[in-house]
């Protein structure tokens, strides 16, 4: 059968050698492990290496079960959500894989296991796991991961879209499980995106009849306290990714889902007397709000402010600054012909 893990890191923290470690300890292990590397000083794939090399030597586990560990170098202005991870795929001969970030630490030794017997289900390409805030997270962070990773599961199919909208491609590579067959039926991962590689491949999945399975019991721990400009940047990058692909995210507005999370927010916050971050959820709105509607307009800014609201200034590489800068001069021509 086979099943592989893939991580894309940069710069991983302490979170990353716990969630190393945790992997070396579950249930059902990994074939392997296969970790693109962005470089950076002090990251270099040897550094990595070494760093792995202590991990391992700490868990004797390990030693019963040698699980292989594939370093592959990744330069910086290369990586791409998309592509970086059809790249990893490629390199993976397992009949099911999971995608996890450097981030998300298992909750316990079963995560494999219980993502893997959900993708096996018949007509099931995907499983994802819950996420759960540490303790330490902020109110809203918490809320949000209970607001978009329940305690129930859950599995869609292409007959939830009138019902789900949008929720329906929901999913996250922070931790999936992947069908190999189902994946190539789609034709993977997208070469080039931005952002949302994820839900891209979900709603493909959902459009050719498989389901996905949202597994409750698969949990791993994984937040991000963003400050206002972080909030603003991600959700700009989101923008961008649902207006290069509005043949899927057209039909399925994302407004009035961050509507009701704002609603149920605020009736959260209020039920347990967090009057205080009540205030916080409104910048923190604004921002995402802001950031979502200037990045499905992207095309219409100058490339230099573009540059400055995106998290991955390095995604806009000459050819898509010219190709924005060409559209906005023939926009500009034809407004000029109408006067």
């Amino acid at each position: 059968m086979g099943i592989d893990v893939i991580i894309p890191v940069y710069k991983p923290d302490k979170k990353f050698d716990k969630l190393f470690a945790a992997l070396l300890m579950q249930s059902v292990k990994p074939d392997r492990i296969i970790l693109m590397n962005t470089e950076a000083e002090g990251f270099s794939c040897a550094d990595m290496q070494r760093r792995l090399n202590r991990l391992t030597a700490k868990q004797k586990i390990y030693r019963k079960k040698k699980i292989d560990v594939l370093l592959v170098p990744v330069k910086k202005e290369e990586f791409d959500h998309g592509g970086t991870r059809r790249r990893a795929v490629e390199l993976s001969g397992a009949e099911y894989f999971i995608m996890m970030t450097q981030d998300a630490v298992p909750a316990d030794d079963y995560l494999i296991e219980r993502l893997l017997l959900a993708v096996q289900e018949e007509g099931c390409a995907l499983a994802y796991a819950r996420q759960v805030a540490p303790l330490n997270s902020t109110v809203l962070e918490q809320y949000t991961r209970m607001f978009n990773y329940p305690s129930v599961g859950l599995i869609k199919t292409k007959k939830d879209l009138p019902r789900l909208g949008i929720k329906t491609y929901f999913c996250s590579d922070v931790c999936a499980a992947y069908r190999r067959s189902a994946y190539h039926a789609v034709g993977g991962f997208v070469e080039r995106t931005i952002f949302n590689e994820d839900a891209i491949i979900a709603s493909r999945l959902i459009d050719a009849g498989y389901s996905i399975s949202y597994v409750a019991e698969a949990k791993v721990y994984h937040s991000h306290n963003y400050t206002l400009r972080e909030q603003f940047k991600r959700n700009f990058d989101l923008g961008v990714s649902h207006a290069q692909f509005r043949d899927i995210f057209g039909s399925v507005p994302a407004e009035g889902e961050g509507l009701r999370l704002v609603k149920d927010t605020f009736s959260y916050l209020v039920g347990q007397k967090h009057y205080l971050d009540v205030l916080d959820l409104v910048f923190q709105s604004g921002a995402k709000f802001l950031g979502y509607q200037l990045g499905k307009r992207y095309r219409l800014m100058p490339h230099r402010f573009l540059l400055s609201c995106s998290c991955n200034a390095l995604y806009f590489k000459k050819e898509e600054i010219r190709a924005i800068e060409q559209e906005q001069g023939r926009r500009e021509l034809k407004n000029a012909d109408r006067k």
